[in-house]
């Protein structure tokens, strides 16, 4: 299938082992794969309260505030203060991680790769803006909208542009071109493997 639709409210939440949170698996490959196995998972989490983040040895991670106040990230000892939504923040997933938040509950959008096997990049999206979608063969995209809406023209039934609604996703094949109409904020993100 060159577009796999993932819409929000199909997601079964997974509560964290330290109760600190639930997360809500969007997509992940190869597909059915658990969280030793993956080469990348896409996921957004409710967190409900600060705390230890798990370490994930050999992973890269790309995390976005959603919604909320906003949280500081202490990687390493060395804090980083993330007060905005939508602005993309890159750590080692294996490094010591501790998160506070700085007002109430926040939603992150998180993509994890593990090294040697994927990669990802991701953009964010502001209306109004059109972005022409990457039509790499060696590369999925997942485009997810988190806030307002998103439209991938003709990548609906009989032509007609799929509307993603908030927390709606969309998984482009390698090698599939779409265009992605924005009125809202939404991710694109290019997940190439890199290994197997």
């Amino acid at each position: 299938m060159a577009v796999e639709v993932l819409r929000a409210d199909e997601r079964a939440a997974t509560p964290w082992l330290n109760g600190g949170g639930v997360t809500r698996e969007v997509a992940g490959f190869p597909a059915g794969a658990g969280l030793t196995d993956f080469a990348w998972r896409v996921s957004l989490a409710d967190v409900a309260q600060g705390g230890p983040f798990s370490r994930f040895e050999g992973i890269d991670r790309v995390i976005t505030v959603v919604d909320g106040a906003g949280m500081a990230l202490t990687v390493d000892g060395v804090e980083h203060v993330l007060p905005a939504p939508y602005r993309p923040f890159a750590f080692a997933g294996d490094s010591d991680t501790d998160c506070r938040l700085l007002g109430g509950p926040v939603v992150d959008f998180n993509v994890m790769t593990r090294r040697r096997r994927a990669a990802a990049t991701v953009e964010i999206a502001e209306a109004p803006r059109t972005v022409d979608v990457p039509a790499d063969a060696d590369a999925a995209v997942l485009v997810i909208c988190l806030a307002g809406s998103a439209t991938l023209d003709g990548a609906g039934h009989d032509g007609v542009g799929l509307r993603l609604g908030r927390l709606d996703a969309a998984l482009l094949s390698p090698g599939e071109r779409q265009r992605l109409d924005v009125d809202g904020v939404a991710a694109v993100v290019e997940l190439r493997t890199v290994g197997d």
